[in-house]
């Protein structure tokens, strides 16, 4: 059965089986079943940081075996990663941006299991999920690697995940620096300089 977001109980368990069928327009999230809405549209600056670092690793995986993608494009995590239909997953998340090694994880609906690495660009109205509750569902998940962007302070916080399944914090980086990307052994590093890039419009 279609439903609209007026007829949504934001209290109730869903399952991704209940996304699929909801007929409008508005952007959410699943977090273990609980519906989250999302911002109608980021600031401009977070969405040129976004494009920013699309960019720069659109180019790194040119003739890689690795794929990207930004969002909007759905993640599933599926409890232990087990799930034999849809009505078995009651998390997906829209990271702002994800790199998968694993290509037998992708369909045509998205991400089914854990990205390689995520990058969250955190906003006013969603810093505390990205900041707390997706650092533990990415934990538990198994998520090799999270950036936390942050556009006001233009910092980039990194967790690398060790080997008891644990995020280690690897830094705050900022200004001029460059960020190894782990999940690449350091091959690629992210210079920030072309990730913050500002304008006079820019507020």
């Amino acid at each position: 059965m279609n439903m609209k977001s007026t007829e949504l109980n934001i209290d109730k368990q869903y399952t991704y089986a209940d996304y699929l069928n909801w007929m409008d327009d508005v952007r959410r999230e699943l977090i273990n079943g609980i519906v989250k809405l999302m911002t109608p549209a980021p600031s401009r600056k977070h969405q040129k940081i976004s494009f920013n670092l699309t960019r720069v690793f659109g180019n790194y995986l040119v003739k890689r075996k690795c794929e990207g993608f930004s969002a909007p494009s759905d993640v599933r995590l599926p409890k232990n990663n087990k799930a034999k239909t849809d009505k078995d997953i009651f998390t997906v998340v829209q990271p702002d941006l994800y790199v998968v090694c694993d290509l037998s994880k992708l369909d045509d609906k998205g991400c089914l299991g854990a990205p390689d690495f995520i990058i969250e660009i955190v906003s006013p109205e969603r810093a505390k999920r990205d900041v707390r509750e997706k650092f533990d569902l990415y934990e538990e998940h198994g998520v090799k690697e999270y950036w936390i962007v942050n556009p006001h302070d233009e910092n980039v916080n990194v967790f690398v995940l060790d080997d008891n399944g644990k995020y280690q914090f690897r830094g705050m980086f900022a200004g001029d620096d460059k960020i190894p990307v782990h999940i690449f052994k350091g091959d690629l590093k992210v210079d920030l300089t072309e990730v913050f890039i500002r304008d006079e419009k820019q507020e």
